[in-house]
């Protein structure tokens, strides 16, 4: 099992005060108290190491797939207005991703990135409708052969840090990690209108395997 890097801090700091609380134990100090403080940041620790998990996906090679950018259970499907990429109506795909979901994103398709924005906003719980539009998100949008494509990262509840790792003019390939949120968020995935979606609302998606959706030409991502 990989994790991702920007975990790296948080598994460091989680894994040493544990192991010194241990140590306090075996030296006996703090009594039963130091018990407890072991096993709470023993717990910790395995979270976090949870938390930041980075496997590798099962990536479909199947021509004119579109895999899940993130890992969750899926809340919405419907069309949708989406001006800034591609420019009128699309199909929107919403997923969730709870605190026990993988937290690293992909990309659905592979082409080029030519739309990256970072947008500051509120910090509503991930769920609702409202935090597509109001919440603090980066939006990614790629180019292919068979249309246009735009991935928005978007901060949850209690998310505080939205990672974007493409630029503009980068190639990006389908099932490659794309980004990261940490702790609570949702991934709002938009598609031309003439793709066929094959998800619907309370599937759980794997990031990177699951397909979401397949568009009408043989060729492409």
């Amino acid at each position: 099992m990989s994790f991702a890097r920007e975990g790296y801090p948080f598994i460091g700091l989680a894994v040493i005060l544990a192991a010194s609380a241990w140590a306090a134990v075996a030296a006996g100090w703090g009594g039963i108290w130091m018990y407890v403080t072991g096993a709470l940041l023993t717990t910790l620790s395995l979270f976090v190491l949870w938390f930041f998990r980075n496997p590798e996906p099962d990536v479909p090679t199947d021509a004119g797939v579109v895999v899940a950018p993130g890992q969750g259970k899926i809340i919405i499907v419907e069309e949708a207005d989406e001006p800034t990429f591609i420019g009128g109506r699309a199909r929107k795909i919403s997923i969730f991703l709870n605190v026990f979901d993988v937290h690293v994103q992909r990309a659905p398709v592979s082409g080029v990135v030519e739309y990256r924005k970072y947008r500051p906003g509120a910090y509503a719980v991930a769920w609702a409708d409202k935090a597509s539009e109001i919440n603090e998100q980066a939006s990614l949008g790629i180019a292919t052969p068979a249309g246009k494509v735009l991935v928005k990262q978007i901060a949850g509840l209690i998310a505080r840090r939205i990672v974007t790792d493409p630029e503009e003019g980068h190639e990006v390939h389908r099932g490659r990690r794309i980004g990261l949120i940490r702790f609570g968020s949702r991934v709002d995935l938009f598609l031309p209108l003439d793709w066929e979606i094959t998800t619907k609302i309370g599937d759980k998606v794997r990031v990177g395997s699951s397909i979401l959706a397949r568009h009408p030409v043989e060729s492409g991502s």
